[in-house]
């Protein structure tokens, strides 16, 4: 269990939600302490300058003794622990000083006043007392002429404060960690508790559980986003399956039919063993209702092939116009037999590139369904021309129609039209035309003609190969 939480979404945010709070509070804290020490050390540097400018105005005001009295009336007034002063000469000579006995390890450092000499400008010195471990901030300066100024002021107030302030740091450091890790698992958790909702729902689909949804927060935000692209791929799932149970069936219906009159050719055979015509005939009946089959697997691969990106298609310059005309012959003897007015509207010369196998391939059965589906003395009309730089090719009858709620579905797989049953057919030869067309970056649509009849439209772009 304890493994199962560590690998979770919500425990990894957590941990990085509680890195990164830490982290960024230790920063502040971190440059927060670093602007207190600096801080405390100039103001502390500015008091040492401050007692500087006093003994000198003293000097000046009155003479060498009244530096020595400054001396320990400052030290008396602050505290003698807490700031000492020393008059000395440049030669390390002292002749005058606050009471010392707290600071009588602080030395006057030789290299420090030739230092001094030489730049004539203001040296501080940090020391640490041998007796107390305490911190002192020490100042050498000259107030006169050939008088130095060595005055020092414990730290000892600083030090507890930064003593203070670790203290305070690493408490608040330990409970913003605590607080950021408990906060954040609440916060993710709460966040993250759709896509439990989402787990849980998509571990109880099955193929015949499919109506479950998950419902959104409303907030509108990424977690609204998954719910409704979750939602939306369920319903696609659920058409989906619907549409592959529906094409078993129809695949089962289409195949049981030749099936069973080939079993029946069989048994026939069986029973008239004694005339050879009736095999003839009966073998004859088999191959037909075989190259059927064979007809309607071969076209249901194609069809998946290239909805699946694996058609191999051979596109190459293609007069579209003389393909057309070619597939209009072959179908014109049976127009005739059905006494149907065939005319064709087709301009000259349209060159694109396709394969023209495929799309002869597409437009006769467009053609064929015309014919098949438009009784005797009708009419069927194609027309092909170039508009909007497009290839247009229609084609009209006055067959027995299709309803508006169809024009979507007769290009599916293997579906027929209630007033189409009757008619022999696999409900592929438009699934197989509107595959061909959109392989060749085309749309084919369907819609009502004007008295009564169809029209199917074929629009295919047009790359003016015979200017190029």
């Amino acid at each position: 269990m304890r493994h199962k939480i560590f690998n979770t979404i919500a425990f990894r945010l957590t941990l990085w939600f509680t890195g990164v709070f830490t982290i960024c509070s230790g920063v502040a804290f971190l440059l927060f302490y670093l602007l207190a020490i600096q801080t405390i050390e100039t103001q502390t540097d500015q008091i040492l300058l401050d007692n500087a400018s006093k003994f000198s105005a003293s000097i000046q005001r009155n003479g060498l003794m009244g530096a020595r009295e400054l001396a320990v009336l400052e030290a008396q007034a602050a505290g003698e622990k807490v700031i000492f002063f020393r008059l000395l000469y440049p030669s390390g000579e002292v002749f005058a000083s606050s009471h010392m006995s707290y600071w009588q390890q602080v030395h006057i450092h030789d290299h420090v006043l030739k230092n001094l000499i030489i730049t004539n400008n203001n040296i501080f010195e940090t020391i640490v007392i041998p007796s107390t471990k305490q911190k002192a901030k020490i100042l050498y300066s000259f107030v006169a002429a050939n008088v130095i100024l060595q005055t020092g002021i414990a730290m000892d107030f600083q030090s507890k404060f930064l003593s203070a302030f670790k203290k305070v740091f690493f408490s608040a450091m330990g409970f913003i960690t605590v607080f950021s890790a408990l906060s954040g698992w609440i916060l993710i958790s709460k966040a993250l508790s759709n896509v439990k909702t989402i787990t849980k729902i998509a571990q109880n689909i099955t193929g015949h559980n499919l109506e479950a949804r998950v419902t959104t927060t409303g907030n509108k935000n990424e977690l609204d986003q998954l719910v409704i692209t979750f939602n939306s791929m369920l319903d696609r799932i659920e058409e989906l399956v619907k549409s592959i149970k529906e094409m078993s069936d129809n695949i089962a219906h289409d195949l049981k039919s030749p099936i069973t009159r080939i079993r029946g050719f069989a048994e026939l055979a069986l029973v008239h063993e004694e005339n050879i015509e009736n095999y003839r005939a009966m073998a004859s009946n088999t191959i037909e209702e075989s190259d059927r089959l064979l007809d309607m697997i071969n076209t249901m691969l194609v069809i998946s092939r290239v909805e699946a990106g694996e058609g191999e298609f051979e596109f190459e310059t293609t007069d579209i116009s003389e393909m057309i005309k070619n597939a209009c012959e072959l179908f014109t003897p049976l127009a005739e037999d059905k006494k149907i007015k065939f005319s064709q509207n087709i301009q000259e010369k349209i060159l694109v590139s396709a394969d023209m196998k495929m799309l002869q391939r597409a437009f006769s059965n467009l053609l064929d369904n015309a014919i098949k589906y438009t009784p005797e003395k009708g009419e069927i009309r194609v027309f092909v021309a170039l508009q909007n730089h497009e290839v247009v090719i229609k084609m009209e009858d006055t067959g027995i129609g299709i309803d508006s709620d169809d024009f979507e579905k007769i290009f599916e797989r293997f579906y027929r039209a209630d007033a189409s049953r009757t008619k022999q057919g696999t409900g592929l030869g438009l699934s197989l035309a509107r595959t061909v067309v959109h392989q060749h970056k085309g749309e084919i649509s369907v819609s009502k003609r004007y008295d009564r009849g169809s029209v199917f439209t074929i629009t295919l772009p047009y790359n003016n190969l015979e200017v190029i």
